[in-house]
């Protein structure tokens, strides 16, 4: 199969959807690499470390789109690259597709078969290609979260750990999956007084466990939320539903409540964010102030740390691509079903029940189209 791999056009967005040793992966399962010209410079990867992998540098992405079978990215398609899809393109990336109606209509028209990481589910409903990144994300929201919490910003002014004589600040954190559980980790390890939310008590009980007397559990329900919100210094939004739109937990009444220069990070942002108040920023720009409230929405957070997220990516994404290089997309979907719930389009049809049911299209079920 001929693999292609693109610089990613989204804005500051240094990740590269192969490193050189997934192409060596590639090539030594007899596959054939293309690969855009400095893609992997903004991650550390160097065009002679491609081509001594084994690939083939190509100037123009472009020809690289209409010569492939299998597109290899990290972020969706933007606008601009709409044009270059075709039918029967394989195209294995982020998408998020449930927030992107726009994106969802391209690749139907140009009947792409379009595998999302972060649909990709195990029989344990685990998301192995959407953890790193979000391990990453709830990481990285702890520590973007103290900086906007400085004067200068329109933050409190409050240092998060606090030191002996002041008051620590108060996170909050909704919703207690991968990211919520990573961004408890770095709060915690900083000194923070942490509360964390989730409606489901076995998760409760787990992150009880793991984190003892240092953090506060609740059940997440609107009354609970709205309290713990009135006392927060900075706010975690880390809500998933797989391939769906996000519920809005954070309201916009509650920002009157909240404390002038609390901080906002909405890790979830890329399903539509799960904040009323919120929308999607850039690193160029990364926040914008509601009712006192700073809002920080950046849609591809992990792009902030390029090297750590690409590696970690990349050796989550290979085990899977070589399945569908291998054996074609069907074949891989026959022998996968993780690989089955992770197609979100399928030559025209939409193959992700959550997808229709955020746009109100019809859904077509995989098994009944391959």
């Amino acid at each position: 199969m001929k693999i292609g791999c693109v610089k990613e056009i989204k804005n500051n967005e240094f990740r590269v959807g192969l490193t050189p040793d997934n192409v060596r992966a590639y090539v030594a399962a007899g596959h054939h690499v293309y690969i855009e010209k400095e893609a992997g410079v903004g991650s550390g990867f160097s065009d002679n470390e491609y081509v001594e992998a084994g690939a083939s540098l190509i100037d123009n992405a472009g020809d690289i789109w209409q010569l492939v079978d299998m597109m290899v990215k990290v972020k969706e398609p933007l606008p601009e690259e709409y044009p270059l899809f075709r039918e029967g393109l394989i195209l294995y990336t982020y998408l998020h597709l449930a927030a992107d109606r726009e994106q969802t209509d391209a690749l139907l028209a140009g009947k792409v078969k379009a595998v999302a990481y972060e649909t990709l589910q195990e029989k344990d409903r685990s998301l192995p290609l959407l953890a790193p990144m979000s391990q990453i994300a709830g990481r990285l929201s702890i520590q973007e979260g103290a900086k906007y919490l400085e004067k200068r910003f329109g933050g409190e002014g409050i240092l998060l750990a606090g030191v002996p004589g002041t008051p620590k600040a108060n996170v909050v954190i909704l919703g207690g999956g991968t990211v919520g559980m990573n961004a408890c980790k770095i709060a915690v390890g900083m000194g923070a007084n942490v509360t964390i939310l989730d409606v489901n008590l076995k998760r409760l009980e787990e992150l009880d466990n793991m984190f003892g007397a240092h953090i506060q559990t609740l059940v997440s329900n609107d009354s609970n939320v709205e309290r713990a919100l009135k006392d927060a210094d900075l706010v975690i939004g880390s809500v998933l539903i797989p391939g769906g739109s996000t519920p809005k937990l954070f309201k916009a009444k509650y920002l009157p409540e909240m404390k002038n220069g609390s901080v906002f990070v909405d890790v979830a942002i890329d399903q539509g964010g799960c904040g009323e108040s919120s929308h999607v920023t850039t690193h160029d720009d990364p926040v914008y102030i509601k009712d006192g409230v700073v809002h920080y929405c950046v849609g591809n957070m992990p792009g902030a740390v390029p090297r750590t997220s690409t590696i970690a990516l990349t050796n989550a994404t290979l085990k899977y691509g070589l399945k569908i290089a291998n054996k074609g997309l069907e074949g891989a979907c026959k022998d996968s079903e993780a690989i089955t719930l992770g197609v979100n389009t399928y030559l025209g049809k939409l193959t992700n029940k959550n997808v229709a049911l955020a746009h109100g299209y019809e859904y077509a079920p995989l098994a009944d189209l391959i």
